[in-house]
């Protein structure tokens, strides 16, 4: 019995020792090159206190220890990581503890790919998709474009970030169905009134009432992504003319990033 109890601690003790020393690495955060980076390309980052910042730099490490991203037909290089890296920790930046528990890969492809996730051969026929989230066999897996990342994070972008767009849709499938409906993360009674907004956000794009993207109108998971999308890139724009909306989302993530 002594000797099982010996067992039992020494092991709990090595986790605890590999957790603590896995924490320790995050601590040292990222090199300077890495901070360029992210001043360069990432304007949620710039808006943020210096203390928010290094918070920030630290969801980045966090998730390259965790998540294993990896270039298909290309050389990744340090801009595609921290690009991949803040589209996953924007959505999540106000919720402390959480972490991406159903993604391990990313594979970042050149350019847009087909159902078949291929991008090469038969220039343009079928190759619309800029990312997706694996299901079934693909499970765990995330593909994005490098063109839609990059565009995603320009300077002269509109409402649209492809990288948010795909990590939006993991936190919808994290309570077990990706139907726009983040019931993890959306009080309870504000899933009704979300819902109905959706609808009625739906109809007003399909009637050429909003400026929207016309792709949320294709289901309900797709408007909470591209909506989110446009709150993320264009807070204040998004505030203005969906105020109602702009208010959900913000319940949603715990930010208010038009402030």
């Amino acid at each position: 019995m002594l000797y099982l109890l010996i067992a039992i601690v020494v092991i709990i003790s090595f986790t605890l020792f590999q957790r603590k020393k896995k924490r320790a690495l995050t601590q040292n955060i990222l090199t300077d090159t890495q901070k360029q980076l992210l001043i360069q390309h990432i304007e949620y980052y710039n808006k943020l206190s210096d203390t928010d910042k290094l918070y920030f730099e630290d969801r980045v490490e966090q998730f390259l220890d965790a998540v294993n991203i990896e270039g298909v037909g290309l050389e990744l290089n340090d801009t595609d990581r921290m690009m991949v890296a803040s589209s996953a920790v924007i959505p999540i930046f106000a919720f402390k503890d959480w972490t991406y528990r159903n993604v391990t890969n990313v594979l970042l492809y050149p350019n847009t790919f087909d159902k078949e996730f291929q991008f090469e051969g038969n220039e343009g026929e079928g190759r619309n998709i800029m990312g997706m989230v694996g299901s079934g066999y693909m499970n765990g897996q995330m593909i994005l474009s490098r063109n839609a990342l990059v565009k995603g994070f320009s300077k002269n972008n509109g409402k649209e970030n492809t990288g948010i767009h795909e990590f939006v849709h993991l936190l919808d499938k994290a309570d077990g169905a990706t139907d726009g409906i983040p019931e993890g993360f959306l009080p309870t009674e504000y899933i009704k009134p979300w819902i109905s907004m959706m609808h009625q956000e739906i109809h007003k794009i399909e009637a050429g009432r909003s400026d929207i993207d016309v792709y949320a109108t294709t289901n309900e998971a797709e408007f909470f992504a591209v909506v989110s999308e446009y709150f993320f890139e264009k807070p204040e724009q998004f505030q203005t003319k969906h105020p109602e909306l702009y208010n959900m989302l913000s319940k949603t993530f715990g930010q208010d990033p038009a402030k």
